[in-house]
């Protein structure tokens, strides 16, 4: 998008009642300023267009040599998806559509690739600048240390590097390093012999052989016992090590990656975590922040956990403007994992049906329920079938025709509300700023 990307501005060229909806989800979803009069908006300002058909001969000319994209809202039994960028919305759409194509406009002059299998989801900077550090260490040789709070998304980040790396064709093998018994730790990775403790009743491969050629990623490093990380640092170092109950060395062509939520640091100062180990998985950091440090990503990751929801049969979860800002914040101590539970839980409680603020978990409750259904255009007599007024004969001044439209909804939002511009915000389902810059431009006063 253009240099204004906290403030990206739209152009929507399609019909009032479409126009009219669009703008409500658009302005609903984030602070972006939208057009519907060539004469308000320069051709280079102009991040996307929302067209309802092919570029009439009028926004051509405007255009000149701008090349913005361009979101196609097309009819749901004749559209057709094009995957290659997803700037298509059918005239259907709910938010989560638009909260789609506003996310492939928003990384599609980032990267060239096809985003729709994107793993690190996100708009916040702090995704943006993991990307970037994960693109430029993953087809590297070297350890990887990932950290962050539980539930964040580590394994995701450690899954996108190995699919990243020249390896991607070679297993990627998990194992979490606390979640196994220490006196079963040592055979989980390095396998073990026939006979070679009670109960090993045949040869077993461990996970440092099932990864070959591959990816093993240690999760919650810091929880492996001490006497463990020793042979941990050898076979690093190394790059051999031997199954339990044999004396025959084996080599490891395998790539590691590990995690933690502990503070590594700490631990070795409180003799708890080897130091040479350390320095020896912390080769290149990558931080993975929590939930509530990047609150703009929520919507987002709602999105495609939905997607994935209804890929698996669930139905499909919609959440109202009140559900989707109460959820955006709340404080998520158990972060992503924690989201996509709720997610789950909803779409089973409320299959196909659009989930408010009251049918939250009290918990999730955060503000007030002031959803409010998208405005729908005025109508009178002259009003075709489908509800949109007709075009008079004689012609007319759109903008004009606009301006009073917004000046009377806003004027009498304001009489009913006596005066509160957050309440007659709320009741045209814009934001308080929004509000207060259409009334200074429309001379309204509170």
């Amino acid at each position: 998008m253009n240099s204004h990307k906290l403030s990206p501005r739209f152009l929507i060229a399609a019909p009032v009642e479409q126009s009219l909806r669009l703008q409500h989800v658009l302005l609903s979803l984030g602070e972006c300023r939208v057009y519907t009069d060539l004469t308000d908006l320069k051709p280079a300002e102009c991040d996307a267009i929302f067209s309802s058909g092919q570029l009439s001969p009028a926004l051509k000319k405007w255009l000149g040599a701008a090349t913005p994209p361009v979101v196609t809202l097309s009819d749901t039994s004749t559209s057709q998806a094009n995957p290659a960028n997803g700037l298509v919305l059918k005239t259907d759409f709910y938010y989560q559509d638009v909260l789609e194509v506003l996310y492939r406009l928003q990384l599609g002059r980032e990267r060239s690739a096809v985003l729709a299998n994107e793993p690190l989801v996100g708009v916040s900077s702090a995704v943006a600048e993991l990307r970037r550090l994960s693109a430029q260490v993953a087809d590297k040789a070297v350890t990887v240390l990932i950290t962050g709070p539980s539930g964040a998304g580590k394994e995701v980040v450690a899954r996108s590097l190995h699919d990243l790396s020249s390896r991607r064709d070679a297993p990627f093998v998990p194992i979490n390093c606390g979640a196994i018994p220490r006196e079963l730790l040592e055979s989980e990775l390095f396998g073990h012999e026939r006979g070679a403790f009670t109960g090993a009743i045949s040869s077993r491969a461990g996970r440092f052989e099932l990864a070959e050629g591959g990816t093993l990623f240690l999760d919650e490093i810091g929880d492996m016992p001490l006497e463990m990380q020793v042979k941990i640092l050898r076979v690093i170092q190394e790059r051999r090590f031997e199954r339990v109950g044999s004396d025959k060395t084996r080599t490891a062509d395998v790539r590691i990656i590990a995690a933690t939520h502990r503070n590594l640091e700490a631990m070795i100062s409180a003799g708890q975590f080897r130091e040479d180990l350390y320095y020896r998985i912390n080769v290149f950091p990558l931080n993975v922040p929590a939930l509530a440090e990047r609150r703009e990503d929520i919507p987002h990751l709602i999105r495609v956990l939905s997607k994935q929801l209804e890929a698996e049969g669930l139905g499909r979860l919609r959440l109202a403007d009140s559900a989707l800002r109460s959820l955006s914040a709340h404080a998520w101590s158990g972060n992503i994992r924690e989201l996509a539970n709720l997610l789950e839980r909803l779409v089973i409680m409320y299959p196909d049906t659009v989930v408010g603020f009251a049918d939250l978990p009290e918990n999730y409750r955060h503000g007030d329920d002031s959803w409010r259904p998208a405005p729908q255009p005025a109508c009178d007599a002259a009003a075709r079938g489908d509800g949109v007024p007709s075009l008079p004969v004689a012609g007319i001044d759109m903008k004009a025709y606009f301006q009073t439209l917004e000046r009377q909804w806003i004027t009498e939002a304001l009489e009913a509300h006596a005066g509160v511009i957050s309440k007659a915000a709320t009741h045209l389902g814009l934001r308080r700023t929004t509000l207060i810059e259409k009334m200074r431009k429309l001379d309204i006063k509170a």
